[in-house]
């Protein structure tokens, strides 16, 4: 049997941690997050109220800002403005997908660099692009990191697949395995790769983030390999699933998520 890469547990830690540092911070106000949320998406209005749960507990202030769908870009980019110019606010997050008449790459780039910890601006990006310690880091490739941390899985030298290339998990994923230290061999595929289950089997780690229901199956894995699913999907039963098809895949899987 594998050994179980429990994010849940990983997580916990990280709070309880951050809590403890944040006690020890001598400041006049604790840090504060604003979460910008547009229309009603019930997954969306979760993620978000998971969010302001956590910072709550951690010790952050958080500030909830809802927009109706039917906003316009000047309206949004009007409130991101004024968050930016808060003193008393310091990080920003918009919570995607945002509805289709709004740009979200123009969102993101309209939150000011040094506010923007989801890391999804260009200026981030491009700092992440350089191995800059300043640049702050999309949370689903960060997590990713530091679950191989703490679970000591080696990557430098290994061979990485990353199965999908968004700027929210692939692009800055790939980055991150990249970069000096971590020092991995890295694989994006995506809907165009071609025997994209031959490539996956050459990988000593495969992470997938493609949001399709039991996609990476059995026959796409090496043996021993290390499974990291990205996926939150339902089935055809409506049950919650990843990307991985866990009960196969988990029985040639040296760790799985």
């Amino acid at each position: 049997m594998p050994q179980i890469i429990d994010g849940n547990a990983t997580a916990k830690i990280v709070c309880e941690e951050l809590s403890a540092k944040l006690k020890k911070i001598s400041a006049t106000r604790p840090p504060c997050v604003a979460f910008i949320r547009v229309g009603e998406d019930p997954a969306s209005v979760s993620y978000v109220k998971k969010k302001g749960r956590i910072a709550a507990e951690t010790g952050i202030e958080s500030r909830l800002h809802v927009l109706p769908e039917s906003v316009t870009q000047e309206e949004l980019f009007k409130l991101i403005d004024s968050l930016n110019n808060d003193d008393c606010v310091d990080a920003i997050l918009i919570q995607a997908p945002l509805p289709k008449h709004l740009s979200e790459r123009d969102t993101f780039n309209r939150v000011r660099p040094d506010k923007d910890v989801d890391g999804f601006s260009s200026a981030n990006l491009g700092l992440l692009c350089q191995e800059d310690p300043r640049a702050f880091t999309a949370c689903t490739p960060a997590g990713i990191m530091e679950l191989l941390k703490r679970y000591e899985v080696p990557t430098a030298g290994k061979r990485v697949v990353v199965i999908g290339r968004s700027i929210i998990v692939g692009k800055p994923m790939a980055l991150l395995l990249m970069k000096k230290g971590a020092d991995a061999t890295v694989t994006v595929c995506h809907s165009k790769t071609r025997n994209l289950p031959s490539v996956c089997r050459r990988a000593d780690i495969l992470v997938s983030a493609v949001g399709k229901p039991k996609f990476v199956t059995a026959d796409m894995v090496k043996d021993g390999a290390v499974i990291i699913d990205v996926g939150m999907n339902r089935d055809e039963n409506g049950k919650l699933c990843g990307d991985v098809d866990f009960e196969p895949v988990s029985e040639k899987a040296s760790y799985i998520t």
